[in-house]
């Protein structure tokens, strides 16, 4: 692990110091946390199974692990991430990369492609949220936002691990809160997390699902299939995280990984 300084508009100023995880050679696949940091959902086994053949790069955004403090999540909070990632890409020299980005962080890869369609040969998006109305995800949101140890003490464990205490309940809170509003604007106005614009994204792109992630809307999935419509999919028998999920993780990494492999040089 090291640190790069760059230039992130979530935290405007100073550079922010961004800690980064390296692994492997090969051509650069920057893995993207969930809204919960690193530890909650690790990719400890891809880092491991994925090294041998890729460049692997995973930086811990602004206000997780080993990263700024971040007083509170602004609106459009994904995009500015996505800003901050291609940062990332410039401080290390990785002039072209693919993306496996996990909830959040499968948001903030669509943004990157949408804002640097030449730096993105492709992307694994998984548990991609799409909606912003995501009425079935308020009572974890508002759980999450109020009494987060209400997640059992192997959660608050992770999360303690990676952001520290009592640090991680401000991240969790704040991030909770920011969807909360998303999902506000979704009920006043529809729409998407990603402003219309995810139909701009011209790589190849895997969304991989767990066919039973309580955070997914019904028809969520279809919508962001008809917004792209050249994207494969892949359900694998899981819930929110089929990367870190015990009975999973090993398909998870299979299809992602052939999926990488199979991208254009």
């Amino acid at each position: 692990m090291g640190f790069v300084e760059v230039e992130s508009p979530i935290l405007p100023g100073a550079p922010c110091r961004i800690l980064v995880r390296e692994a492997g050679s090969g051509p650069a696949v920057m893995l993207l946390h969930s809204g919960w940091g690193w530890e909650a959902y690790p990719f400890d086994r891809q880092f491991e199974e994925l090294s041998g053949t890729f460049h692997l790069v995973a930086p811990d955004r602004t206000g997780y692990g080993g990263s700024p403090l971040l007083a509170a999540v602004p609106d459009g909070y994904h995009r500015m991430f996505a800003l901050e990632c291609l940062g990332v890409m410039d401080a290390l020299g990785i002039e072209r990369a693919a993306l496996w980005g996990h909830s959040d962080g499968a948001v903030v890869a669509a943004w990157m492609a949408i804002e640097a369609p030449g730096r993105v040969r492709g992307m694994v998006l998984e548990a991609a949220h799409f909606w912003r109305a995501k009425v079935g995800s308020l009572p974890f949101f508002e759980t999450a936002a109020n009494r987060p140890e209400e997640f059992g003490p192997a959660v608050v464990e992770a999360l303690v691990r990676d952001h520290g205490e009592p640090r991680w309940r401000g991240i969790i809170s704040e991030g909770a809160r920011a969807w909360l509003r998303i999902i506000e604007r979704g009920r006043r106005e529809g729409g998407d997390v990603y402003e219309g614009r995810l139909g701009e994204v011209t790589c190849p792109v895997l969304l991989l699902h767990g066919s039973r992630d309580p955070r997914t809307e019904p028809g969520e999935i279809e919508a962001a299939c008809t917004a792209l419509p050249d994207a494969r999919i892949a359900w694998v028998e899981s819930g929110h995280a089929p990367h870190a999920s015990p009975r999973a993780a090993g398909e998870a990494t299979r299809l992602a990984a052939g999926f990488l492999q199979s991208l254009p040089p």
